[in-house]
């Protein structure tokens, strides 16, 4: 009407400086929303990618010492890797040609292969949001299988997972042309899958094939078995050797989510996509806190009842806030607050519960990827099925009148059940024969005496940390000097010397 009424003004000879004016400020007005929306797709792109920072820092605090180098350059690897990875096929596969002014849809993209016919600022920006993402699932993996896996496999893994596999989940959930996009003029079963921001597409994607991964390679050894392969009582507990290292990752990826999940409304200069961002980061503390709570305190009963002794586990507590923010990752645009507080303590039972899962299976995760990564990124999918507040469905989707089963509907839970099932179904048909050619060809796992060693002097030129001490003779000499120097009043230092 707005516009209807300024075409009708301009028809007016005597408006016409007027309407100059006006054409002006509207031209410049959208010249600047673009220049805004562009510098939030920058900021939330490389808070995203601060994550990565996180993933090493949390990876190579939950690792021994004797790994530490190998850890960290396989995260570096990840975003030099990625980015040729997403830049010659992923993005293609996941974006090219996408749009959803049509009714058809496609598998997967067939056009902008290494960036080929992006041109201008907004097709620049989206590349370097969503290439954040992709390296995001593809570093997922690194924790899983450290401390054994070769590098080259780990190189030959990560460039097909974000060239290829995580791309058709991509395209399938987050183009205009997927067949369970909700953002197709004709959405399965009127709604499609709902996953703002990417607990299937990214966590689960990862996390799925980390356990496979975890499967085919095999435990560490001694972690369930003894020397002569007779399994142990009790797991080997093969302890991190930092835990300021793992907290500080966790503090980096929790300040990463913030750009993972409210800079996934893409814009921001217009009052809905204002208020789904602001909605975001809520539900994404809230659900954060709650999990962190939720999986120690949940932790510390157990052990109470068990043992007796009350006991504060700090790696529990850390994924249990890595948890919730994976279950939040889905449905932080389309649920309320209260409802991610219990997403988030429903996070930390699942991580707890399947946790233990792995180990009474004995499949070795070495820092816990899979039960926050998979099985809550399963959870947070479902969990959007449950408490989608029709509301917030609208106004972040424009979808009329659909919600979760608490409010009424069930088209949300079906179509995210089919998501959860689709993503499962394509990361095992692809990464599993991926992973058994690996181990065929000799290319999967290190040798046991450089696993035993540790992977840093085996692979990587020598230990993460000089441990080195001073020569005995010069403290002695030193001390000596002193003595001298002072009239005996000097003691040698107790404790081992080199």
């Amino acid at each position: 009407m707005a516009d209807e009424a300024f075409a009708t003004l301009c028809t007016d000879e005597a408006n016409a400086d007027l309407c100059l004016v006006i054409t002006e400020i509207k031209a410049n007005a959208v010249s600047i929303g673009n220049g805004v929306d562009t510098f939030y797709l920058l900021f939330a792109g490389t808070t995203v990618f601060l994550m990565q920072a996180g993933f090493a820092m949390l990876c190579a605090g939950s690792i021994r010492q004797k790994n530490v180098k190998n850890i960290i350059l396989k995260n570096l690897l990840d975003a030099c890797g990625g980015a040729i990875g997403f830049w010659a096929f992923g993005y293609a596969f996941a974006y090219g040609a996408s749009t959803s002014d049509t009714s058809n849809t496609d598998f997967i993209g067939s056009e902008n292969f290494f960036m080929n016919g992006l041109m201008g600022h907004e097709e620049w920006i989206f590349w370097f949001f969503q290439w954040a993402f992709a390296a995001a699932a593809a570093t997922i993996v690194a924790g899983t299988v450290a401390e054994r896996c070769k590098m080259s496999a780990y190189l030959c893994y990560s460039f097909f997972l974000t060239a290829f596999v995580y791309p058709v989940v991509a395209r399938s959930i987050w183009s205009g042309n997927g067949f369970l996009t909700a953002f197709h003029p004709d959405p399965f079963m009127g709604t499609g899958m709902i996953d703002f921001a990417g607990s299937g597409v990214v966590h689960m994607t990862g996390g799925a094939t980390a356990l496979i991964a975890a499967i085919i390679l095999g435990p560490r050894t001694g972690r369930f078995y003894d020397a002569d392969g007779q399994a142990l009582e009790e797991p080997a507990n093969f302890a991190g050797h930092s835990s300021a290292l793992s907290v500080l990752g966790t503090f980096i990826l929790w300040v990463g989510w913030y750009g993972f999940n409210p800079g996934s409304s893409l814009v921001i200069a217009n009052a809905d996509s204002a208020s789904v961002a602001a909605l975001c980061a809520v539900t994404t503390t809230m659900s954060a806190a709650a999990g962190g709570i939720s999986s120690m305190a949940t932790d510390t009963l157990l052990g109470l009842l068990t043992t007796g002794e009350t006991e504060y586990d700090v790696t529990c507590a850390m994924n249990g806030v890595l948890a919730g923010l994976v279950a939040i990752t889905a449905g932080c645009s389309v649920v309320d607050p209260w409802a991610a507080v219990i997403i988030g303590i429903i996070a930390g039972w699942v991580y707890l519960a399947f946790s233990k899962f792995l180990i009474m299976m004995k499949i070795d995760d070495a820092v816990d990827a899979c039960p926050v990564h998979f099985a809550n990124g399963m959870w947070g999918c479902i969990a959007v099925g449950l408490f989608a507040n029709p509301a917030c469905v609208s106004v972040a989707y424009s979808l009329s009148n659909e919600g979760g089963l608490f409010y009424g509907d069930t088209n949300i839970l079906v179509c995210q059940i089919c998501g959860v099932l689709w993503v499962v179904g394509w990361v095992a048909v692809t990464m599993t024969p991926f992973f058994l050619a690996l181990k065929f060809l000799g290319m999967f796992r290190v040798d046991a005496l450089e696993e035993e060693v540790g992977l840093d002097i085996s692979h990587h030129k020598g230990s993460a940390y000089d441990m080195t001490g001073p020569n005995k003779e010069d403290i002695e000499e030193l001390v000596a000097r002193k003595s001298t120097q002072h009239g005996g009043g000097v003691e040698k230092p107790e404790g081992d010397v080199a």
